[in-house]
């Protein structure tokens, strides 16, 4: 282990007897060495730690309470149990009321088994893989080979009907007919992947019930949105397999609109490509991904491997141009952001519209934002030009978690921090309010 992480067996034995500390460095090494989850690390703190307390003193009934970062600090360093003890009745009062109102949120468990895995299926991706390179010996063209092993393989063929036949569907099995039947209304790539979904529901029949019986879900819906996530999952793997697709990623700079045309691929099937190369010993960059409508509702979200807050968090900051994107549909909108803390995140927006729009229907579209730590950033194409160190926009994670002082764009107080109201003045923002 200690050749692995490139230090000497005295060292490890002196960190793992807790006589030195675990620096950054060494947790990177781990990262990529070891099937390990440097938040785990967090995990084991009181409470989850401080960010983790925070995020629970956040609730309203709070919010006449002026708690600040050092006395968090110091209520985990003094009473480290009385924190442990509080975050654990939160969390069942929590439960608890859920349970009364009768709030099971399937979509909300399935999100935490796919997080579980940081976005990487392993059995999934290697499935699909040795399924890719034998569909590319037979024929260059994807689709068709899909097509043809689902014919001759399974006696099922694809018929493409028209849209006053399928007015509200996409994609319908016909078993009694022996038919995948696809909405002419779907775009190339679209209809790459509705044959490369049908086929997971077949060849990877065994290794989908095997996830989901290893998620032990309660819920049946929950079940079946997750099985609904693997096989879109092994559909885009079949389509962008692992090797191909992170060596095209490095080589490119992770030009997305680049990676679209060499996978035929859509710009949202990439962008969730891309937060799943975990994959043990060839790993990708760690991206996150949220999608949001313009009312700021929040659609997807895989924070992967990177461990970001603007994946996890239920509030975000206008000031973040994933908002802005929909004033220019379709423009790539690239922004240097900077949190609280002072992390930093090199992100990409865009907006996408769904597939399936006739003239005069509802129109839909969504924004998609991706994004990655601004030190992992600097091989972007979209880098290049940019100080990742020189100024960044300074953003929140919605306004009732930021303690941002003078912000214009501010539309409440901060949970948790007391009003500072002065007749005699105004100042940029409606709020005033203490210091930590």
């Amino acid at each position: 282990m200690a050749e692995m992480l490139t230090i000497s067996p005295s060292y490890l034995n002196l960190v793992e007897k807790n006589q030195r500390p675990l620096s950054a460095s060494l947790i990177v090494k781990l990262a990529e060495s070891f099937d390990f989850d440097p938040r785990a690390l967090a995990a084991g703190e009181p409470g989850g730690g401080e960010a983790a307390l925070r995020r629970r003193l956040a609730d309203p009934m709070f919010a006449d309470l002026e708690i600040d970062r050092n006395e968090i600090e110091e209520w985990l360093a003094g009473a480290p149990g009385g924190a442990e003890a509080f975050a654990r009745a939160f969390d069942r009062i929590g439960a608890a009321g859920s349970a009364e109102a009768g709030a099971a949120d399937p979509i909300a468990e399935v999100r935490r088994e796919i997080e579980r895995w940081r976005g990487h299926f392993a059995d999934l991706d290697a499935l699909a893989e040795g399924l890719a390179d034998e569909l590319r010996l037979g024929a260059g063209d994807l689709y068709g080979a899909i097509a043809e092993r689902l014919r001759v393989k399974h006696q099922l063929t694809i018929r493409v009907l028209p849209v006053d036949v399928m007015p509200d569907l996409l994609r319908r099995t016909d078993l009694h007919a022996r038919q995948l039947q696809l909405s002419e209304m779907l775009d190339p790539a679209s209809r790459v992947f509705g044959a490369a979904y049908q086929l997971a529901q077949i060849e990877a029949r065994g290794e989908i019930d095997g996830l989901a019986k290893g998620a032990g879900f309660t819920d049946r819906d929950a079940e079946r949105l997750y099985r609904r996530h693997l096989a879109s999952y092994f559909a885009a793997a079949l389509m962008m397999p692992y090797a191909r697709f992170l060596r095209a990623c490095e080589a490119t700079g992770y030009d997305i609109e680049l990676l679209q045309r060499r996978f035929g691929a859509g710009f949202e099937q990439v962008a969730h490509r891309l937060t799943t190369l975990q994959r043990i010993g060839a790993r990708g960059l760690p991206f996150f991904l949220v999608r949001i409508d313009r009312a700021g509702q929040v659609s997807k979200r895989f924070s992967g491997a990177s461990g970001s807050p603007l994946a996890e968090s239920e509030g975000r900051c206008p000031l973040w141009r994933l908002h802005a994107a929909f004033d220019r549909p379709g423009v790539l909108a690239v922004q240097l952001i900077e949190l609280e803390g002072g992390a930093r995140w090199l992100t990409m927006a865009r907006t996408v519209t769904p597939q399936g729009r006739r003239y005069g229907a509802v129109p839909a579209e969504f924004a998609v934002g991706l994004g990655v730590a601004a030190e992992h950033a600097g091989t972007l194409v979209v880098a290049r030009g940019l100080d990742l160190k020189g100024e960044a926009t300074p953003i929140g994670l919605g306004c009732r978690a930021c303690g941002r002082s003078g912000c214009p764009q501010r539309s409440l107080p901060p949970v948790g921090r007391a009003l500072a109201i002065n007749e005699r003045e105004r100042g940029v923002s409606a709020f005033t309010f203490g210091g930590d």
